[in-house]
């Protein structure tokens, strides 16, 4: 680690400097609504709680005793869907003008520090769409892609949801109309059918009617007599 660079766990008297490290990410951010608030002390409230949560971790980096960098996490497991522990990495910030110094990697090191506290036996990381810079740095020291995130507003949802109810609830109708015309279908065809074989028919009986009328009508032979 170079001189001058360190990663603590965050004390109380670091919510001042970390929110306002926060508020910096939410601006160089391209989905900064995804990152946090842009209500100061609503920030530095849910930067407390985080600090006391039992779950929760966040760790600020130093540079020169100027904090520069943070890493909020928490330990998420073992639970319904898996039996061991996992740290999650929710964000990995630093200030842009202390990139460059080992901060990230300082970071980095705490969280295994933290991960092995814990005794997690892997690390997740989501960084923010558009922070390609963390996603390289992320590549860079072994993290692999292991999953698609996905995002949505409450409302879309939530009209979304209400529209396929709607569907729902018609479809038995839906389909009744649907078969309804696929029966029309078929009787036409039925009929379309019939047609054709009356008319393929017809040729064959007008064939038998004449040979009929042909051999009625044929003069019995005139007979012979010989007189002596």
């Amino acid at each position: 680690m170079r001189p001058g660079v360190h990663a603590r766990p965050a004390r109380p008297q670091d919510l001042a400097a970390l929110t306002e490290l926060c508020l910096v990410g939410r601006r160089e951010a391209a989905v900064g609504g995804q990152l946090c608030t842009d209500d100061a002390d609503r920030l530095r409230d849910q930067l407390g709680a985080l600090i006391s949560f039992p779950e929760g971790r966040l760790l600020v980096g130093t540079l020169d005793d100027q904090v520069c960098g943070l890493l909020i996490a928490r330990v998420v497991g073992p639970g319904p869907f898996t039996d061991q522990a996992m740290l999650n990495i929710e964000a990995v910030f630093v200030h842009p003008d202390a990139r460059r110094r080992g901060l990230g990697h300082a970071l980095l090191a705490g969280a295994v520090a933290t991960a092995e506290e814990a005794g997690a036996t892997e690390m997740f990381a989501s960084p923010l769409p558009g922070s390609r810079g963390m996603q390289r740095f992320l590549a860079r020291v072994g993290f692999a892609p292991a999953a698609s995130h996905r995002v949505v507003s409450v409302a879309s949802l939530q009209r979304r949801l209400a529209s396929d109810a709607v569907a729902a609830t018609n479809e038995p109708a839906r389909r009744a109309r649907g078969r309804g015309l696929e029966d029309l279908i078929a009787r036409r065809r039925q009929v379309r059918d019939a047609g054709r074989t009356v008319a393929a028919d017809q040729p064959r009986a007008s064939i038998s009617m004449h040979v009929s009328r042909a051999v009625h009508s044929r003069r019995p032979s005139e007979s012979s007599t010989t007189t002596s």
